[in-house]
């Protein structure tokens, strides 16, 4: 099932993988990624312009492609990411059917609860998705890093840029 049919968030969530067999792991290996105690000047946040639920595959794709832009810029201590979203929604999928005599073998709608195919993280609308903490000569990698992340989720999201320190 593509991720289009996942995007918008119809009704109440279903979190609870406790009742679940075989629920699906989480694809996201870090959460925050290059030095969290450095002196940073800017923090580059990408939000979000609409309501919608975005993939775990899509928001881990999201982050290594930003940092990975901007590490080899600026090394591994040169700046702080964070990802801002978890993904706990178990999405669904009662799978049909479509080959020569699937109408004796298909159920139809009979128990069509479906099986948790995935994850998502719902997200309004002004929602940071991910920042990223950098020094004052990085600010213009950091933007076109979070631009190539943006590409990656199925939103087209907003770049802010927010000074960490003031100027005195």
């Amino acid at each position: 099932m593509h991720g289009a049919n996942y995007r918008v968030g119809n009704g109440q969530p279903y979190t609870r993988k406790k009742y679940i067999k075989g629920k699906p792991q989480i694809k996201i290996a870090k959460f925050f990624g290059g030095k969290r105690d450095g002196d940073y000047d800017y923090c580059v946040q990408l939000c979000s312009s609409q309501k919608m639920q975005i993939r775990h595959m899509a928001i881990e794709s999201a982050r290594l492609a930003a940092n990975k832009a901007i590490e080899t810029v600026t090394g591994e201590t040169g700046y702080y990411s964070t990802l801002r979203v978890y993904p706990h929604i178990l999405l669904r999928e009662n799978k049909m059917i479509s080959t020569a005599g699937a109408d004796r073998l298909s159920e139809g709608m009979r128990g069509a609860f479906g099986k948790a195919v995935s994850l998502a993280a719902r997200i309004n609308i002004g929602q940071v998705i991910m920042e990223a903490h950098v020094k004052k000569e990085h600010l213009e990698i950091a933007k076109k890093a979070l631009h190539g992340a943006s590409v990656k989720l199925p939103c087209t999201p907003t770049i802010k840029v927010i000074p960490l320190k003031t100027a005195a």
